[in-house]
């Protein structure tokens, strides 16, 4: 299947530029004090106290407020959210900028409430300054950590690329405006199997190649230990709390789906033996990271998934059984996204066939 070209990626990050370069409208109300104190939140954040920034798609933050309002503080001209309040999606956030939004008319009572990042804006830092309550209410403790949790690393098909899209064909806004982690079929499993997760996906890279063999200087791997991805050399401290028993690496897409072009450092069988290779070193950093008993499932799909199967039958070999392979089956999906990517309709199917193979897996859940 085609998945973006870079050049895309390239307009999306000259475009953002230039919205950050704007100035926002609204006035910044004050931001409650130590943001994750009062709300839950398992993405990759780094935490200043009374705000945090983050970078990764389908970040979230759930909180319990009482009362007739909730505010969101935010500070960010260049990615998209949805506010949900009780279970249901009452507003979409486009572009927000630097300003406290708020949700009013709501019965006064304790009500749940998500915000939740949208699209993948690599290019841009995020920022949250925490929920506030409307006059009168509160917001109250911060919700309980899911026992369950599960890390999804991928590319712009983990990312919901394009995937509200009613045509294959986007303009860069229309590709902005359609794409959803919060429907991603990694999003959709994680709520089925109710765990706490993490989209790390990051369009257009792969393990070794990206797509068209664009920006050859840099791969997922180059970006993967990152909170903030726009900050070279920056390393997200895990607060600890982060422990996944279910790591889902999905990863060939861009390093395959594109010939090898002239003046490109590789041939057919090299890249395919340095996909292998770099694919290897990667779960056993995965491993080194999470402990032995943490379950690492490694999605092959199209023509790279015998190179998975190899990967994996070499760590299972090595001695490590706690690696599985399973393999994206295309039957059934019409890849209606931008781009042909998965729509929101092949995301369900996935979900579907993923769900009850994660909770087969010996995870103790």
């Amino acid at each position: 299947m085609t998945t973006h070209p870079l050049k895309r990626r390239a307009a999306l990050i000259a475009a953002a530029t230039a919205l950050l370069a704007a100035p926002v409208t609204g006035t910044a109300d004050a931001a409650p004090t130590a943001v994750t104190t009062q709300a839950h939140t398992p993405g990759r954040v780094k935490d200043d106290g009374d705000t945090v920034r983050h970078s990764w798609p389908g970040v979230y933050f759930e909180a319990t407020v009482r009362g007739t309002g909730v505010g969101i503080v935010l500070k960010d001209s260049a990615a998209d959210y949805d506010v949900q309040i009780d279970g249901a999606t009452v507003a979409t956030l486009v572009t927000p900028g630097d300003r406290t939004h708020w949700i009013s008319g709501l019965q006064d009572r304790t009500h749940s409430v998500r915000l939740v990042k949208r699209n993948d804006t690599p290019w841009s830092t995020s920022t949250f300054g925490g929920f506030l309550a409307a006059p009168g209410g509160a917001v109250l403790a911060r919700p309980a950590a899911r026992a369950r949790q599960i890390e999804f690393i991928g590319d712009s098909l983990t990312v919901g690329y394009g995937n509200l899209s009613t045509s294959r064909t986007c303009t860069g806004d229309q590709l902005r405006r359609t794409t959803n982690t919060d429907v991603s079929y990694g999003a959709l499993t994680a709520r089925r199997l109710n765990a706490d997760y993490q989209v790390n996906a990051y369009s257009g890279l792969g393990m070794v190649r990206n797509y068209g063999g664009g920006s050859p200087d840099v791969a997922y791997r180059t970006y993967y230990d990152r909170a903030l991805l726009n900050q070279p050399g920056d390393v997200w401290q895990n607060p600890g709390t982060w422990r996944p028993q279910v790591v889902v690496v999905h990863l060939g897409t861009n390093d395959f789906s594109t010939p090898v072009q002239a003046g490109e450092p590789w041939t057919p069988e090299s890249l395919a033996a340095g996909y292998r290779a770099a694919y290897g070193d990667f779960l056993r950093k995965l491993r080194t990271r999470y402990g032995s008993n943490t379950v690492l499932v490694a999605v092959g799909a199209g023509q790279f998934a015998g190179h998975v199967e190899q990967v994996v039958k070499a760590r299972n070999d090595a001695g490590d059984s706690r690696v599985r392979s399973w393999f994206l089956d295309s039957a059934g999906l019409d890849f209606l996204g931008c781009d042909w990517h998965y729509s929101a309709h092949d995301d369900r199917v996935i979900a579907d066939r993923l769900t009850p193979y994660l909770a087969s897996l010996p995870t103790g859940w």
